[in-house]
């Protein structure tokens, strides 16, 4: 009968209706039923699978509601056919006319997709994967939370699964569908799974190998969409918390480091990954997004060599904000501390990091603590010098390290340093340096060095590394007043270390003299010390000598003078230490020259070649004629500065004599690998000198005329007290030497003579007092022996004896302090009460 349903022969034992219907040719199945036996046919199969019927109307398919007829049309009957699009805009049309109906529109393609998912039917799933993405396309505006629901758990059945090919369909529908920008905020949502398995993914380990680095870029590209759809929404989850940052940036990384960096690989793919991430972070975000940076690098020991460490913060100061860029200093900072016992490899690592970090955040300021950056850094380079001496990186002596490792990590800390310093203005940098020397031992004062048993050695180590920082601070220091550049608190300690008998000390304080002085950049275009050298390739001031210029001159040039002098008396000076005085001397000429200046500066090279001539100081013939070769190319260069024809014609004439008949006496000769020196004692013929009375006849009658009496009067320095005290002597041997010295001079008990200060007094204590002086000198060596050699249990005795003694000495004080002024009728007036022996009541406000 039309209408009525044919029959069916009974199916094989074992036998369902889908297999059947899967084994039938496609001629034989459904084409040859009518439309409505072949829908009863499909939810007799819903029925078989154990799928939920839709009651009586579920047994019948033009009595189903409406959206799911329309979700059904959409499947073709080949997967292979894809989406069916006409059926698909019907759908899609449906959904925006009712939105009402998304929700269950959504749960039962979700329910579609799981049938088919359980029946492997995998044409059939990426069809409704499709079609739920269309829908969220279509429908972002308030009703999309009805489908996202739907949708995410789908996502998460399929993420579960154990195909790779699933995985990736997944995560590239999730990354479609966190570029969608929705307009109403969800409270419900939770992210967390889609974090745990992204991050597993870029952990893949499967054995094929592009099936591996596929799968690790699908996961980079679901974490990059978890970000977008997190981080700027304040109702989701915080990404930024650390159990995400801790899944997230250790899955980023491992791809960065394993990987190589080309077009479309997981390297590529997480570096922009990673930038995003780093760019979208907040000031509140910084340290959760690098706590995780650091842990990594430790635990995988990537702090060595290879770069890494490097690349992998170059890409974070890049991508962070500007303003936030101190943070991550900080951070490396504290890491630092953290592991100042560790490794000299890994410490230096991170010290290298610092140092490019710095490079880079090159925005004027390294944060608020400007100065807590060089105190750690300087705190590290104690600490190395103490595993040095030691030979261990850790108080239970069980970790051993070596002289080099400690030395590549010096170097790297003294380099950062400079990296730190540049990033700085100018008024910055100065304080920099004043506070790199006050942590260095300057002689007389003696700071507290790290551990006690560094010793002399370990505080020559410290002076010498800290001069080293400061060098590399000065370097690029640009400053047009000399005033501030160096200031008395910076000039005056720094002066100090020429006279140290360490050759490295003298030679460094040189250099740093000369870059601060240097402002035009000279000091690298002379590179040999040379009487052939032409001032010309120097850059000179064409406005003469500035006011703040003149006042520094009369401030600090009689200073520079003395110990420039006193630096060429030092028996162990080699051709280094010379060069870096006629760099001085030539730098101070170009940069201060005038009338005064020059005639300062002859005056100072005729004792110098008084002091080789003479030889005074019983300095070795190699010295000797270093000095000679010194002023004479110190002299050519001068006189080429401005003086009248005459000095130059004189001091090449001189020259022109050595050449001939005294090389030995020119830089070309000494300052050499090879110094050409005389066999015997050296002897200097007056012919091959520079007389003052021919630089006299030279400068008369010129603008300098007004300052020539003055070369008639020979540079004597005058000694001062830091020129007495031996510099050869250790930090405990000249705090000793003043206590003594104190003694001594109160060993005798006599009552105090109240004496008047008058004119007489004052000229005799500025007189020379010749054989007395001699004497207390004597005294002081007598001294300096017995602290040397005495019994300790002597030496604390006589420490101890020095308390009551400094009372003594504060009563005499007090007492002609408080001593009543003469009464007018000529009768001493009672002696009041001092103030410091009043007793006040406990509530008086004074």
């Amino acid at each position: 009968m039309p209408g009525t349903l044919p029959s069916f022969p009974s199916l094989p034992r074992g036998m369902t209706v889908p297999a059947l219907l899967s084994s039938l040719p496609r001629g034989v199945t459904m084409p040859t039923l009518p439309e409505a036996p072949r829908r009863l046919l499909q939810d007799c199969c819903s029925v078989f699978d154990h799928q939920t019927s839709g009651g009586v109307c579920g047994c019948c398919w033009a009595l189903r509601p409406r959206y799911k007829r329309l979700v059904d049309n959409i499947f073709p009957e080949d997967p292979e056919d894809g989406l069916v699009k006409a059926n698909m805009e019907k759908l899609t049309f449906f959904a925006l006319s009712a939105p009402e109906k998304l929700d269950r529109i959504a749960a039962y393609l979700s329910e579609r997709l799981t049938r088919e998912l359980n029946r492997h039917r995998y044409g059939y799933v990426c069809i409704a994967l499709e079609a739920m993405e269309q829908l969220l396309l279509a429908c972002h505006c308030q009703s999309i939370n009805l489908l996202v629901e739907s949708f995410l758990s789908t996502l998460r059945l399929l993420l579960e699964a154990e195909k790779p090919h699933l995985h990736i369909l997944a995560t590239n529908s999730f990354v479609k569908f966190a570029n969608i920008e929705e307009d109403t905020p969800s409270y419900h949502r939770s992210y967390d799974f889609f974090v745990s398995r992204f991050s597993e993914m870029c952990h893949s380990d499967h054995e094929d190998p592009d099936t591996k680095i596929k799968i690790r870029v699908s996961g980079i590209c679901g974490l990059q969409g978890v970000v977008r759809k997190t981080v700027d929404d304040e109702l989701q989850v915080n990404i930024w918390e650390p159990r995400h940052m801790e899944q997230i940036v250790p899955a980023l990384l491992v791809n960065l480091e394993h990987c190589h960096c080309h077009s479309g690989s997981p390297a590529e793919q997480t570096e922009v990954c990673f930038r995003e991430l780093l760019g979208r972070a907040a000031y509140g975000h910084i340290n959760n997004a690098i706590k995780p940076v650091l842990m990594h690098l430790d635990s995988h020991s990537l702090w060595g060599g290879g770069g890494f460490a490097v690349r992998c913060f170059q890409i974070i100061m890049f991508s962070i904000q500007s303003q936030h860029s101190h943070l991550v200093i900080q951070q490396l900072l504290g890491h630092l501390d953290a592991n100042s016992r560790s490794p000299a490899s890994i410490r230096a690592g991170i010290v290298e990091v610092l140092s490019e970090a710095a490079v880079i955040e090159a925005t004027g300021s390294v944060g608020p603590t400007v100065l807590e950056v060089f105190n750690t850094l300087l705190r590290q380079l104690r600490q190395s010098v103490d595993y040095q001496l030691t030979g261990y990186y850790d108080n239970a002596g069980k970790h051993r390290t070596t002289s080099v490792h400690e030395k590549t990590l010096q170097d790297a800390v003294i380099k950062t340093i400079g990296s730190f310093a540049n990033t700085l203005p100018v008024y910055q940098r100065s304080e920099v340096m004043l506070f790199i020397m006050g942590k260095i031992p300057v002689p007389g004062i003696y700071p507290a060095l790290g551990s006690p048993n560094a010793g002399f050695e370990g505080s020559r180590m410290i002076q010498v590394m800290l001069l080293k920082s400061l060098l590399q601070v000065s370097e690029r220091y640009e400053s047009s007043n000399l005033l501030t550049a160096l200031p008395s608190s910076f000039l005056e300690p720094l002066l100090s270390f020429t006279l140290m008998e360490d050759p490295e000390i003298r030679l460094l304080v040189l250099s740093i003299l000369t870059s601060l002085i240097d402002r035009h950049q000279n000091a690298p275009r002379i590179t040999t010390v040379s009487v052939t050298f032409d001032v010309s390739v120097l850059e000179q001031k064409e406005d003469g000598c500035a006011r703040h210029d003149n006042l520094f001159i009369r401030k600090h040039a009689q200073r520079l003078y003395r110990h420039v002098y006193l630096a060429c008396k030092e028996e162990n000076n080699g051709p280094n230490h010379y060069q870096a005085l006629f760099s001085l001397l030539a730098v101070l000429s170009v940069e201060l020259i005038n009338e005064e200046v020059l005639v300062d500066l002859l005056r100072l090279i005729l004792a110098l070649q008084e002091l080789g001539a003479s030889n005074q100081e019983n300095l070795s013939v190699f010295n000797r004629c270093s000095l000679h070769a010194v002023c004479a190319a110190s002299l050519h260069l001068l006189s080429q500065l401005g003086p009248p024809p005459a000095l130059h014609q004189y001091v090449t004439q001189v020259i022109a004599s050595r050449q001939k008949d005294a090389p030995q006496l020119l830089p070309e000769n000494v300052l050499c690998d090879q110094p050409r020196l005389p066999k015997a004692d050296l002897k200097v013929d007056k012919a091959f000198l520079f007389i003052q009375s021919e630089i006299y006849e030279a400068l008369i009658g010129s603008n300098y005329s007004a300052q020539c009496e003055r070369l008639s009067t020979p540079y004597t320095p005058q000694l001062t007290d830091e020129d007495r005290l031996s510099r050869k002597m250790s930090i405990a041997d000249t705090v000793s030497l003043q206590m003594a010295i104190d003694h001594v001079s109160t060993s005798d008990p006599q009552k105090p003579q109240i004496e008047q200060i008058t004119f007489e007094t004052l000229k005799n204590t500025i007189e020379d007092r010749g054989a007395v002086e001699e004497e207390e000198r004597r005294k002081r060596m007598e001294v300096v022996e017995r602290f040397q050699t005495a019994p300790f249990e002597e030496i604390a005795a006589l420490c101890g004896s020095r308390t009551s003694l400094l009372q003594s000495k504060l009563d005499q004080v007090f007492d002609l302090i408080v001593r009543p002024p003469p009464s007018p009728s000529g009768q001493s007036s009672r002696r009041s009460t001092p103030i410091f022996e009043m007793k006040f009541p406990d509530l008086c406000v004074y």
